[in-house]
């Protein structure tokens, strides 16, 4: 049965519905950009405690709704639960991001990611999807999400964050066996994942292929774009919201795919995205770092990009997660400048 929005402008946009007004919301909109958020985080033990705690979770998933009036909620996650739930535990380490103790090399660390159980390994984040939902009781819809593969392999061989992914992209040319038999692993489980996610209340979800502009356009065709597209093909029952960030030279064939909409990063021109995207709803895609100029500034960036969309169904987001220190008045702004807004239909 369909959910009954009292504001469905969200999910009405990710199903190509044109409405007078654009929905907005905006990556990492849950976190430290929210006093709320930085009071609580400050009384836990560390980021992996307000993860796994799923009334925490929820609690920071909600901070934005009530606080900046957002169109859409996102769980409050990490993409890299999903590897720790196949055996491979990350650290998040203050100031320097996620690092992997253990990493994939052989193909006997292949076999080694296993298949998990999802509500046995990641049943914290389903619960807290269900915390959130009836919280949110209809007020707006709630967006589930995962890493996309290539991303996920990319931190399970080079150990954490990195400028070039030299030991990833590495094997892709090397090992391409040992890499697609991963990428195999941690697609199962990613399309189980989101199917979680989905039963538990999430109204979209959203594929975060945060690396993809690392990869050469033959690499991402080969070992990105074919088990995004494995995803989509197999996840049905909500629209599918594809980000790859920095993968311009993709947005063609990320268009041929059977996902509802294209996320795109402040890089990608937006005539370019519309021109090869197809029909395809578009989200994204103001500089975050617009956010740190002038009311004026960000409300004159703001309707440039709106108007630049023109008449394609759109969702206005940032081209990539709000910063930690982003002023919250900027945010508010941009925000406000996009519900003042009207669009021509």
């Amino acid at each position: 049965m369909t959910e009954t929005l009292l504001n469905d402008t969200f999910l009405a946009a990710t199903l190509g519905e044109k409405r007078t007004k654009t929905p907005v919301w905006l990556m990492r909109q849950a976190g430290r950009i929210l006093p709320e958020y930085r009071a609580l985080r400050a009384s836990l033990s560390g980021f992996k405690e307000l993860v796994e705690t799923p009334h925490l979770a929820a609690e920071v998933t909600l901070q934005p709704v009530d606080h900046l009036g957002v169109d859409a909620a996102i769980i409050f996650s990490d993409i890299l639960v999903v590897p720790e739930a196949m055996g491979y535990t990350y650290e998040m380490i203050e100031s320097v991001g996620p690092r992997f103790p253990r990493t994939i090399k052989t193909e006997a660390d292949v076999e080694a990611l296993r298949i998990p159980d999802i509500e046995e390994s990641l049943g914290y984040v389903l619960e807290a999807i269900k915390i959130t939902k009836k919280e949110l009781n209809g007020r707006i819809p709630l967006i589930g999400f995962a890493g996309a593969p290539l991303t996920i392999l990319a931190y399970l061989v080079d150990g954490g964050g990195s400028k070039t992914f030299s030991n990833t992209r590495a094997m892709l040319n090397a090992n391409p066996d040992i890499a697609h038999k991963a990428l195999e692993k941690i697609t199962k489980t990613t399309i189980n994942y989101l199917k979680a996610q989905i039963l538990a209340g999430a109204n979209v979800v959203q594929l975060f292929d945060s690396w993809a502009g690392i990869f050469s356009q033959e690499q991402y065709n080969e070992f990105g774009l074919k088990y995004i597209e494995k995803i989509c093909t197999e996840v049905v029952e909500v629209p599918v919201t594809v980000f790859a960030k920095g993968a311009v030279f993709s947005i063609q064939d990320i268009a041929k795919l059977p996902c509802a909409t294209i996320g795109i990063d402040w890089n990608t021109p937006i005539d370019f995205a519309l021109n090869n995207s197809g029909t395809k709803t578009l989200q994204g895609n103001l500089d975050p770092s617009v956010l740190y100029g002038s009311f004026s500034f960000i409300e004159k960036k703001t309707k440039e990009m709106l108007k630049a969309f023109g008449n394609r169904t759109h969702i206005a987001n940032l081209g990539h997660g709000v910063y930690p220190d982003t002023p919250l008045d900027g945010v508010k702004c941009f925000i406000e400048t996009v519900k003042n807004h009207t669009n021509e239909i």
